[in-house]
Parts: C-alpha cells; sequence; structure tokens
C-alpha cells in the first residue's frame, strides 16, 4: 500500500524517442501512445527505469537504489521497491501558429484528465470548469495570437474565444509544472499567457501528425554510401511538450530492519528529481530524450 503520492510534470526540452517498439504505419519507430486516445505518453516502467539509471548521476546516494527502487532481475536478495510511477499522460504539446511562434495547445479531455490525476493524488488545483469547445474553435487567453477572431495553427484556421478564467489555469500549470529560475522564467511566462485549448477532436490530430518525425540513413561501412534498405523513420515527441504521471512511494520493504518510512522515501527521491534534467527513452547518443522533472506532492 502506497502511503505518499505526487505528480511528476515532464516538460521536453529536447525531441524524445519512448519507443512503442512496434509499426504498423509508415513510421518505422513511432513512439508510445495510449490505446484509447491516440495521445502520446511515457509507460510508467521507462520512467522508473530512467530515474533509476540517472539517480546517482542526479546526485542521489548509490547505496539508495535498490532499496528504494528494488533490486535487480535475478539478485538473490528480492524485494519490492518502495517508488512506482504511473504512466505519463499528455497535458500540452507545441503547436505552430501565425503569431507568437507557437502555443501550447491542450484540449478539455487532456485537463480534465490531468486535474482527476491531481485530485486523485491530493494536490490542490482550483480550475474553474471548461466551457465547451466545438470543433474548429478554441479558447485563447492571449489576444495577440489572433488576426481578428481567428487563431492560424499550422495550415488551419480557429474561430477564437477569449476566456479569462483560462488564465487561472494557465497560471497554475506554469507554477506546477515548471522549475523556478531565470533559466525557465521565459516558458512559464509563455505558458502562462499561450496556452489555447482545442476541441478534443483538432486536439487529437495534432497529437497525431505535430510529431516530429526524422529520416536517418543506415551507412555501409564499405561502400560510405546509403546501405540497401537503410531508410528509416523514427518518430520523436517534439520540445515544449507537457506530460504529467503519478509517483507512488511506500515505506522501504528490504527486510532487514532499520526501514525508512514513506515520507523519508519521498523527501529523498523528490530531492534527487525535483527541477532536474533526466533522460528518458532512446537515442540518447544524439540528445534525445532530455526532459525536466517537477514534482508537485499531494497532500
Amino acid at each position: 500500500m502506497f502511503q505518499k503520492h505526487a505528480a511528476v510534470f515532464l516538460y521536453a526540452v529536447s525531441p524524445v524517442h519512448m519507443g512503442a517498439g512496434q509499426a504498423i504505419g509508415v513510421i518505422d519507430n513511432p513512439i508510445q501512445r495510449e490505446r484509447h486516445t491516440g495521445h502520446p505518453c511515457f509507460a510508467g516502467s521507462g520512467i522508473k527505469g530512467a530515474v533509476r539509471h540517472g539517480f546517482q548521476a542526479l546526485g542521489g546516494d548509490p547505496a539508495l537504489i535498490d532499496r528504494l527502487f528494488g533490486p535487480e532481475a535475478g539478485s538473490s536478495d528480492l524485494h519490492a521497491g518502495a517508488v512506482s510511477f504511473g504512466d505519463a499522460q499528455t497535458l500540452c504539446i507545441p503547436v505552430r501558429s501565425l503569431k507568437g511562434g507557437y502555443v501550447y495547445a491542450t484540449c478539455p479531455q487532456a485537463l480534465s484528465r490531468a486535474r482527476r490525476l491531481l485530485a486523485l493524488i491530493g494536490v490542490q488545483t482550483q480550475w474553474p470548469d471548461l466551457p465547451e469547445v466545438a470543433e474548429g474553435r478554441c479558447l485563447v487567453a492571449n489576444p495577440a495570437l489572433l488576426s481578428s477572431d481567428k487563431l492560424h495553427l499550422e495550415a488551419f484556421e480557429y474561430t477564437a474565444r477569449s476566456w479569462e478564467d483560462l488564465r487561472k489555469i494557465a497560471d497554475d500549470l506554469a507554477i506546477k509544472a515548471l522549475p523556478d529560475g531565470d533559466a525557465y522564467r521565459f516558458f512559464r511566462e509563455k505558458l502562462k499567457t499561450d496556452l489555447v485549448v482545442l476541441s478534443d477532436t483538432d486536439f487529437a490530430y495534432f497529437s497525431e501528425h505535430a510529431m516530429l518525425v526524422e529520416p536517418h540513413v543506415r551507412i555501409d561501412h564499405d561502400t560510405g554510401t546509403a546501405a540497401d534498405g537503410g531508410l528509416f523513420y523514427t518518430e520523436n515527441l517534439p520540445p515544449e511538450s507537457l506530460l504529467v504521471g503519478p509517483m507512488l512511494v511506500s515505506r522501504t520493504r528490504t527486510g532487514k530492519g532499520e526501514e525508512d518510512e514513506a515520507v523519508a522515501v519521498m523527501a529523498k527521491i523528490k530531492s534527487v528529481i525535483d527541477g532536474k534534467l533526466l533522460q528518458i527513452g532512446g537515442d540518447a547518443t544524439t540528445g534525445r530524450g532530455l526532459v525536466v522533472a517537477k514534482v508537485a506532492e499531494g497532500k
């Protein structure tokens, strides 16, 4: 039974490839997606593996790794870990805008699921209820993004409605999801002003088609040219994407006495990852998978 809960916000600062492991379309290496929504996601097992792998490099005590995360497979000293991560779901994705460069696009479904998750783990929010958003329409808080009453994203035009209460959601997200400090000030302020609520249908379109798809070529070492069949396409979640997932902790269970209570476990893991840069997913040697973690602890 888990005694402490927190939400972990993961903000992408580089393209992120959390591979799905299978391809059924034209993209050879697709990213992980939820089955029922099609939104990008990070599997909890991948998040936990990334945190475990980088724990020492982030300043954690290596003697705590097995104690917090459980021993490696095949160990003769088996016991459950004290830290668990759930799947991270998409909250916002960047979409190219005619004005302002890009916006942080979300939808009622994504916001409602995040609100439910935060409530379940005891993170308080004061988000107002969203009005209905029809296809082809959107809610904005920043009139500077508009041309007359239209918002232009990629090749699409949306009829926009200004909604002042959207700033309350955006302000709260900026505080909870992004670290303090000068390095993130621009992005906190942009999230506060340039959050845009699309319909669930329109957001689902961008969740599928606004990802970063890169061609790769495998080189034949003998000829120095492209190998036969060596062209493949890899999908990445774009930088400035924001996801959120649960982190649950219990007391340690090594069976050796002197166990840490859940409060102490939460403090140890939070001190290591909160506001820190993690590498998650594949293609680490090409600078992919860099995300900033922000922990919002439940009460």
